[in-house]
């Protein structure tokens, strides 16, 4: 997810009490008290602990023990005891300001007492956003963030942002300061849903009374939550799986094809609700946002790294969207669907599983397309096959909807990034890596390789 140029909060009691660990020898102690921003109902599951930064003191220069003249002063937090937590993140003021420098995180395991190593947190994280001058990116509560790192169960946390040091034969060059208004969340994801079976027709429920009529620049919007078939109290917690027969006649319907009309579609996999996985939807904006059609797909990696279990998932897509919503200010959950190591899919963002909902996952390029979060880090870990392969079933079945080729490509107007100026017509394959709209790392060097299969595998799906 590292781009290469720029492109809540509370807790079910009224002040979170942190209390310091041990600090070095000659180190001011942190008898701070930090307070709750906000005070969230007490039947909200989860919470964000949202702890401001300040200053540190400059480390010793390793050969005279001195302090080191730094660029720009460090900021940060000491070890402290904090209320339990799961997921660590970092969040700054300005979602335009990007924050040259590094995020490192050190967190204590509940229960066992034993502290992580030093862990980096990926910094560059604007190009996982709403599009310039669309209702969300202008909401004035989006901030710039970290992509947000799974830590398991954790009681203590200490972090340091460090600058990016100035180029020593530039003697030119001026100092970058770190982002104003950083602050450390910590987000707890709360306890996982009771399940409840799945509907047995394998259908959904018939909710989408009104046709999508929504464009690009002035969205669909409907605030009936049964719409969305999946947010309703009686919804199901599963959709299951249906053969292809089974979703190509239910495509055939939704789309409106006519009689003996070969459409294109995979067999739909079953796929995890929000309310299989828990998501809260009181945190998330009531209205659902929709643009015209799917066109691509766009795969990301969601950089929260591979410490989780399968059975972990639900947590984690749990934390991911709280981090989304009450620290990086974000309507609702980025990406339209997730992934896990275990090949078990997720429905992200609300407003329908079927429907062309408006997502915020690749800067540039939400409109007519959708975001797909394999969960993990895949820089220098390969994808479990299983990944992949959902990501091909899931491909099959929701580009077939859309009438999309798997293996062909599609044309796309950039709403601007770093990589396409804003309203420029580009050629990208249909199921395209996060870096194929814009410059960054995302969906990790190794995920990325893989692609080339998903594509061949989704088309066989949908009978190509």
């Amino acid at each position: 997810m590292r781009a290469f140029i720029a492109s809540s909060i509370g807790v079910t009691c009224a002040a979170v009490l942190v209390l310091p660990l041990a600090v070095p020898a000659g180190a001011a102690p942190d008898t701070s008290t930090v307070p709750a921003e906000s005070v969230e109902p007490v039947d909200v599951p989860g919470s964000t602990q949202s702890l401001p930064m300040r200053t540190l003191p400059a480390p010793p220069d390793r050969s005279t023990g001195e302090p080191t003249r730094a660029a720009a002063p460090e900021q940060g937090l000491p070890e402290r005891e904090v209320h339990p937590f799961s997921m660590v993140g970092v969040v700054w003021d300005d979602a335009d300001t990007e924050l040259h420098g590094t995020v490192q995180v050190r967190t204590r395991a509940t229960g066992t007492g034993k502290w992580s190593d030093w862990q980096d947190l990926e910094t560059h994280n604007a190009e996982h956003s709403a599009d310039p001058g669309t209702a969300e990116r202008e909401s004035g509560a989006v901030r710039g963030s970290t992509a947000p790192l799974w830590v398991g169960d954790s009681d203590a946390v200490a972090v340091r942002v460090r600058p990016e040091a100035p180029d020593p034969q530039d003697r030119t060059g001026s100092v970058v300061p770190l982002p104003g208004g950083l602050r450390l969340e910590l987000v707890d994801p709360g306890e996982d849903p009771q399940q409840s079976p799945a509907t047995g027709d394998g259908t959904e429920p018939d909710t989408q009374a009104e046709p999508d009529t929504g464009t690009a620049g002035a969205a669909g919007t409907q605030d009936d939550a049964a719409a969305d078939g999946r947010t309703a109290p009686l919804s199901p917690s599963v959709l299951p799986a249906l053969n292809k027969a089974q979703s190509e006649a239910q495509g055939e319907a939704q789309a409106g094809l006519a009689p003996g009309t070969r459409p294109y579609i995979g067999p739909r996999p079953s796929i995890v609700t929000r309310k299989g996985w828990g998501a809260d939807e009181k945190l998330r904006e009531s209205k659902f946002v929709y643009t015209s059609t799917v066109k691509a797909a766009f795969i990301h990696h969601s950089a929260t790294g591979n410490n989780y279990t399968c059975a972990q998932a639900p947590s984690v897509l749990r934390g991911i969207y709280r981090y989304h919503v009450k620290s990086s200010g974000w309507r609702d959950l980025g990406y339209n669907f997730a992934v896990d190591k275990c090949g078990n899919i997720y429905e992200g963002r609300a407003g329908g599983v079927t429907r062309a909902v408006l997502g915020a996952h690749t800067l540039g390029f939400n409109t007519n397309s959708m975001g797909i979060a394999v969960l993990g880090t895949f820089t220098k870990s390969n994808p479990p096959a299983a990944a992949v392969n959902a990501v091909a079933k899931l491909t099959a079945w929701k580009l077939g909807l859309f009438g999309a080729d798997p293996r062909g490509k599609a044309t796309l107007v950039s709403g601007g990034g770093n990589k396409y100026k804003k309203g420029k017509k580009v050629k990208l394959n249909v199921i395209s890596g996060h870096r194929d709209g814009f410059a960054t790392e995302c969906p990790g060097e190794r995920l990325y390789k893989k692609l080339g299969s998903a594509r061949t595998s989704s088309a066989k799906l949908q009978g190509r």
